[in-house]
């Protein structure tokens, strides 16, 4: 059945800058103009009544893909990590990526190496071909830098960008959070915030001397941000993200021993945290995205040390990132290059800004309306939040997923 033309009318469209008043036009699940002189005959129209009208939330590295939780969110596409399923193989991926159809995109990313162990290349060629749209590393970086320059090598030759996690395995080992006065108090295993820096300053070795496109999944240090920009001023292919928890959140919330503040990479000092919100706003960081990573009770009612690491965070991720517009750190345009445009680009997807041409995944966003974080609620299949109880404002009223409603 052919899909009606849309005209969405009343709107406020988040393009670069400030939400300026406009409607916008979809025909055969594609926009076809803003702001058109005509409408065809037929076509339904929506009055968004003075909300924001956003190119719908493409979340970047998510380990389960849980439909309930991103259509809450916004989020109309989602890049899964090859942790969930062990994404190694052609079939696998193929699966993957056919799951959540129509109403979600997922996009896999294929394990760079086989079963994740770092040491062997997976057949990455095959899984492209299969759908995968990057290549990851999974929750650990690959220690052996011999078998790194050969997956950044094969990767690049194949236009696909290498997504890493950075963390020196040999300083993190056993570990539970970050070398400070918090993780000293509770008695907890720690490591020096620097690991991060030192896997991100050999994985940068690597992209100069092969020249090939990655994205560090979360830089949350400011040692780490200083190599990320140094190296973007060098002209390196280099892109970094981050998530709410490492913008709003240091080390303090894991006080109490509160299992919903174990992340991975853990929470970082004030300094640090300040040091990535300074890093948003001068666009270093490239990405903002959940790490929607939902975990029960038998993961998270345990003594901090042997709960496993994660949060739930698609429901909350557009109102943590209006709040960063509240506070002035960014402006809405740039949030939505954080959320969609950037993401889009990574993957190679025709989606992700309010332009001609481009897939209509598109969210009615009221930017006012205030909500309470209940991890009870919540509607992920577990609601392992470190904002449970918090007052915010924002959220998705409306979704159409290539100009199909489906919220």
């Amino acid at each position: 059945m052919e899909l009606r033309p849309l005209h969405i009318t009343g709107a406020q469209l988040v393009e670069s800058g400030a939400p300026r008043p406009g409607s916008l036009l979809v025909i055969g699940g594609r926009i076809a103009a803003l702001d058109p002189a005509e409408v065809p005959n037929g076509a339904e129209t929506i009055d968004a009544k003075g909300q924001w009208l956003a190119p719908g939330i493409i979340d970047l590295g998510v380990f389960a893909t849980d439909k309930p939780a991103f259509h809450f969110g916004g989020i109309t596409r989602a890049a899964l990590m090859p942790d969930s399923g062990l994404l190694d193989g052609a079939g696998l991926v193929e699966r993957a990526a056919k799951g959540g159809k129509p109403d979600l995109w997922v996009h896999p990313l294929a394990a760079a190496t086989k079963g994740l162990a770092g040491k062997e290349l997976a057949e990455i060629g095959l899984m492209k071909e299969a759908g995968a749209r990057a290549i990851a590393t999974g929750r650990a970086r690959i220690a052996d830098s011999g078998v790194m320059r050969r997956v950044l090598s094969y990767a690049a030759s194949l236009g696909l960008v290498t997504i890493i996690h950075a963390e020196d395995e040999g300083l993190t080992a056993g570990a539970v959070a970050t070398d400070g006065e918090m993780a000293t108090r509770l008695g907890l295993a720690s490591a020096p915030a620097i690991a991060e820096a030192m896997a991100i300053a050999r994985d940068l070795a690597l992209v100069e001397e092969t020249g090939a496109p990655v994205h560090f999944r979360q830089v949350t240090t400011a040692r780490g941000l200083e190599l990320i920009r140094a190296a973007k001023a060098k002209g390196l292919p280099v892109l970094c993200g981050i998530t709410p928890a490492h913008l709003l959140l240091s080390d303090t919330a894991i006080g109490d021993f509160r299992t919903f503040a174990r992340l991975s990479p853990p929470l970082r000092s004030e300094e640090d945290r300040r040091a990535c919100l300074a890093a948003i706003a001068d666009g270093t960081i490239d990405i903002l995205s959940s790490g929607h990573d939902p975990r029960g009770p038998e993961d998270k009612r345990l003594p901090f040390a042997e709960a496993q690491p994660g949060m739930a965070g698609a429901e909350t991720l557009l109102a943590l990132g209006l709040g960063l517009v509240r506070d002035e750190h960014i402006a809405p345009g740039r949030l939505f290059e954080l959320l969609a445009a950037t993401p889009a680009c990574l993957l190679g997807v025709d989606a992700g800004k309010l332009e001609v041409g481009k897939e209509a995944d598109l969210i009615l966003v009221d930017p006012d309306t205030p909500w309470q974080v209940d991890a009870k609620k919540m509607a992920a299949w577990a609601g392992n939040t470190p904002f449970d109880g918090m007052p915010v404002q924002g959220r998705a009223t409306a979704m159409w997923k290539g100009g199909q409603r489906i919220r």
